[in-house]
């Protein structure tokens, strides 16, 4: 489906069917407020009308902002492309909602079909956005399609980040993953280097390779790099790449494996941000680094008792063997840090369903030392259409993952705090100079989702992507 930008009025443009958002106290202006009050139409956040005869969809919204917006522009291209229209036209809700309407309409008709033997392919091709804002005026066309650019660049990264999600594991193993990330590197212009197990035990990367021990598929470090002319800040960005996760000896309940390749939602949303922020082009050099492993089983798999020298020489007691994916973050942490000295790192994992416990399914955890940081992200972030809640260290969670036999246990002693507990072992990784330079994102809840939500269809939603390119933008503006 194209989007289109059109300097024109709305009356102007020619389409199929127009599309109308309206607030409940403007219902009774609207043109056609008898028909939609005989169709029992309220102007209720999401709820749609359509008039074929009329070539004309009706959208509730509670208000004008991003996120009623969002919503409801995802809810109208769900209708349109069950319909037989070729394309639509909409106008403007205010320069400040644009993105949030782009966004709307091209995460809101994303599918994904790769696995169906009969694939179908919308009517739907074209929607037309004018320059006509709501109260009449016309908004300023450069500034405006800065904005709309900038939100299908983003957009579309994001539905990249849930094709690869949605990818089975036959499909997407550790060196699947890292084809992939030399692919985006090729069509980007980014520098790639990817580390084999070979080039991982020159490392002593023990903690990720116990992990992989067991796949027939071993794996694999990557490291993408965008690298702007004067560039203002440099980030550093982790993720988890488990590209299935059995639980290992620890093995999972049959059911809770069903949706495990989603366990790479991390590694996938590192890969969309680097696909976002070269093609927008800011001005921040920004690094990727993914540890990508499969966590399986046999006569070599690890086991609960060993015990692993992570890179950095810290020693890990193994209690749980599906506490895996903080294995893998310790030494990919720990690899980022002595590679590159970054302004921000930030580490992004589906690591635990105590995140989800905690703020609920729709949610990421944010974690780290800073509050001045968690503050930055989170205002520089409000209208990027994702839910973030901070959940807060404390010494006695930290009590929980002491070691009898070595420096720090994998989980906790204790069934509390589990998504808190993860970070702190995260942070045995973070050098002294940089514990206030990170945060650590639990995409556990958002990432994948088998009931569609707002602009969320089944699947890999792409969570992560959409705020973090918002943020470094926002280091792209300051020096």
């Amino acid at each position: 489906m194209q989007t289109i930008l059109q300097n024109r009025p709305l009356s102007d443009i020619q389409a199929d069917i127009q599309i109308d958002f309206i607030l409940k106290e403007d219902l009774e202006k609207h043109p056609k407020f008898t028909l939609l009050k005989q169709t029992g139409f309220k102007a209720s956040q999401d709820q749609v009308a359509t008039f074929h005869e009329s070539a004309l969809i009706v959208c509730g919204i509670e208000n004008h902002g991003s996120t009623a917006l969002r919503s409801a522009a995802a809810s109208v291209v769900k209708a349109l492309c069950s319909y037989e229209y070729n394309s639509a036209k909409v106008m403007q809700y205010h320069l400040k909602n644009t993105q949030a309407l782009v966004e709307g309409f091209i995460l809101g008709a994303y599918t994904h079909q790769a696995y169906k033997s009969k694939p179908t392919t919308p009517t739907l091709a074209v929607i037309n956005f004018s320059s006509d804002n709501i109260h009449g005026d016309t908004l300023d066309f450069d500034t405006l399609q800065t904005t709309f650019e900038e939100a299908v660049i983003t957009a579309n990264a994001t539905n990249f980040t849930r094709d690869l999600v949605n990818t089975t594991p036959q499909d997407m193993n550790p060196n699947d993953l890292a084809v992939m990330a030399q692919y985006i590197a090729n069509e980007n212009g980014l520098e790639c280097c990817i580390l084999d197990e070979h080039a991982l035990e020159k490392e002593n990367m023990n903690a990720i390779l116990a992990v992989g021990r067991a796949s027939i598929h071993k794996p694999r470090l990557i490291h993408l790099a965008y690298k702007p002319a004067n560039a203002t800040k440099k980030v550093s960005l982790v993720g988890k790449g488990l590209t299935y996760d059995s639980g290992g000896l620890s093995l999972k309940p049959a059911t809770s494996m069903v949706t495990m390749k989603m366990d790479k939602a991390g590694a996938c949303a590192v890969l969309g941000m680097m696909k976002a922020v070269s093609e927008l082009k800011v001005n921040v050099e920004v690094h990727a680094f993914i540890g990508a492993a499969e966590n399986m089983v046999d006569g070599s798999a690890y086991k609960p008792d060993d015990v692993l020298t992570a890179r950095n020489g810290v020693t890990i007691e193994v209690r749980n063997t599906d506490a895996e994916g903080r294995l893998v973050l310790a030494d990919v942490l720990s690899y980022a840090q002595d590679t590159i000295d970054a302004d921000f790192l930030f580490d992004y994992a589906t690591l635990t369903g105590a995140c989800m416990v905690a703020l609920g399914p729709y949610t990421t955890g944010i974690m780290g030392h800073s509050s001045h940081l968690k503050h930055q992200f989170s205002k520089a972030t409000a209208h990027a259409g994702e839910l973030t809640g901070g959940l807060p260290f404390n010494e006695h969670l930290k009590k929980l993952i002491k070691s009898d036999v070595a420096d720090i246990s994998n989980i906790g002693s204790k069934p509390y705090g589990g998504a808190i507990t993860a970070a702190l072992f995260l942070d045995n990784f973070i050098n002294e100079d940089m514990k206030a330079k990170w945060l650590h994102f639990d995409i556990a809840g958002p990432a994948y989702t088998e009931s569609a939500w707002d602009c969320n269809p089944h699947g890999g939603t792409g969570a992560g992507v959409r705020m973090s390119v918002k943020f470094i933008q926002s280091l792209s503006e300051t020096k």
